[in-house]
Order: C-alpha cells, then structure tokens, then sequence
C-alpha cells in the first residue's frame, strides 16, 4: 500500500484527526542515508510526525520545520514538509546503535537525549512562526504532544511508530495525531481519554493492508466520524544545483577566494537526499566573479580603483 495521509473529524467538529502511514517513505530515508535502525526509527518518526502536521497547513507556500536538538549520540534530527505532505529530513548521526531499553524497544530518548524541539511554520509571509520547547521525552510523540499544548494551547495526542526487522529493514510505519478544538465539552474529552488509554502502538495497528481509515474508527469507536481527504505523503528533495550555487555564494568572497585558489573541483552534498554535486575550478572562479560583482553593486559595497 502507498504511503498516504488522511484528515478526519468527529461529525461535532469538536475533534480532528490527522493519521498516515508512512513505511514507504521511512524506509527510503532509511536507503538514502543508509542509517542504523535506531536512527532510522528516530528519524522516521519526526517524519511521519512532520507528513500528519502537513494536515494544518493551507497554502501551497506554507512549510513545516521540526527540528530536535538534543545532547545525545543522535546529534540534531531535521524534517521538513510542505502543504502536499512531501516531506525530507536527516540525522546529524546516521550510525547510532545503542542497547533497547528497558521495554526491549529502541532507546529513541537514550539516542536524543536533552535538549529542545523546535517547530517553524513558515506561511509565506515576512517571517515564519517558531515555537520552541524543551523535550519532555526525547520520544518525539509525546514532545510533539507537549509542543501543541505549551506552544499552540491546542491540547493533541500524537502516536507514532517504526517497526524494524529482525534484517533492519521497516516492516511498517505511521502514526495518529488528534486535536480538540476549542470549546470541546467535557464528555468528547473523557471520551477521548478513554480511547486513548486503549490505543495499542501504531505499528500494531498497521496490519498488512489495513487501511488508516479503519484503524481510526478501531482507535476512535463511538463516534460518528467525517473522512475529510487523503494525500500522498512522499519522501521529496527540492535541491538542484542552482540550490547548490547559491549556497556557495553564501559562503562570502573570502571563502571563495580561498576555494578558487585551490584549484581543485568542490563537491557539496545534500544533507536531505545525499546527491552529490560537483563543481570544477572553473565553475567556482565564475561564482567568485558573481559574488565580487554582487558586493560592488550593493549598497555599501565598494571597489578598488
């Protein structure tokens, strides 16, 4: 089954859910960036995290950050989406193999360790919204749950999970992230609790061919449910070597001056999908022209008579 994500609501509009399943995905960025597998199910969580929160934006511009800094062997993990639920992301440290915790699953919080979650909603205006908190957990459900309710007062319970084989390889992945509007009454959030206290890990309820819309009616049993529209959830990179060119002028005439007097081809690779580009002595003797030309011609720029 492809990897896709669902909207849904109660029928009194007093809870929206958001769920996908995301195997396909995870186990192609497990690929790209040939991770461990507890780096890849950490990985894979904030990714399908990041594809269900794709569910809140409006705009084609609009754009979703989340970023976990935390101290632990991991290092940083990064994951972006936009409003197609095309998402991208990577580990600072791909090749983390640390022992299963206490409940034999993997330690995702010894690999992240403390630290802080950030998320920036970027909506195509002049500057994007970012709310920043400290892990509770290093799990990323429940930070993400803690973000909702710290930064955005919106009270959420969000499940993810990544079931890996015995051969490493992702045998499933997907999550479920529900939200109470405001002026939700008492009897929907008891309601909503006791389901919760009953809801089995996501990656058991991803049964071979299970569709999401089951599983939120097995999750959410009582109410009468609203499936608003499905997407494509993809795992999608937007470099290219224009991208790549852009980065190198970023770098500042001194750099560049530096890398032109080495004579050798450059290569940068993509944080996000791993392609290599490489560019020879030429080509960063061109740019270093553009961004001595660039200086020049801005305010404040000058030049050597």
């Amino acid at each position: 089954m492809k990897d896709y994500m669902l909207r849904a609501m109660t029928k009194d509009g007093q809870i929206r859910i958001y769920a996908a399943i995301t195997t396909e995905t995870v186990a192609y960025a497990k690929e790209i960036h040939d991770m461990y597998p507890t780096s890849a199910v950490a990985l894979g969580r904030v990714l399908t995290a990041a594809a269900m929160m794709s569910g809140t934006l409006k705009s084609d511009k609009s754009t979703i950050t989340v970023q976990i800094k935390g101290d632990g062997p991991i290092g940083s993990i990064l994951a972006v989406t936009d409003n197609n639920s095309n998402v991208r992301g990577y580990v600072q440290n791909p090749y983390v193999d640390i022992p299963l915790n206490d409940n034999g699953k993997f330690d995702i919080a010894g690999a992240v360790g403390e630290g802080y979650l950030n998320v920036i909603t970027d909506l195509g205006l002049k500057e994007p919204y970012i709310g920043r908190v400290k892990l509770v957990s290093g799990e990323i459900a429940e930070d993400i749950t803690y973000y909702y309710a710290a930064s955005e007062q919106t009270p959420t319970v969000t499940s993810l999970g990544v079931l890996v084989g015995r051969d490493g390889n992702i045998i499933n992945a997907g999550g479920i992230f529900i939200q109470l509007m405001p002026g939700t009454g008492e009897d929907d959030i008891s309601w909503l609790e006791k389901c919760v206290e009953n809801m089995p890990p996501v990656t058991k309820l991803l049964e071979p061919g299970k569709k999401i819309e089951s599983i939120i009616e097995e999750v959410l049993p009582g109410r009468e449910l609203v499936f608003l529209d499905t997407r494509p959830v993809r795992y999608q990179c937007n470099c290219s070597r224009e991208r790549m060119e852009r980065n190198l002028l970023s770098l500042g005439i001194k750099d560049l001056e530096e890398l032109a007097a080495d004579g050798k081809e450059q290569e940068l690779v993509c944080h996000f999908c791993r392609t290599k580009y490489v560019f020879q002595p030429s080509e960063i003797s061109d740019i270093l022209a553009r961004a001595k030309q660039a200086d020049v011609s801005e305010p404040g720029g000058h030049a050597e008579g």
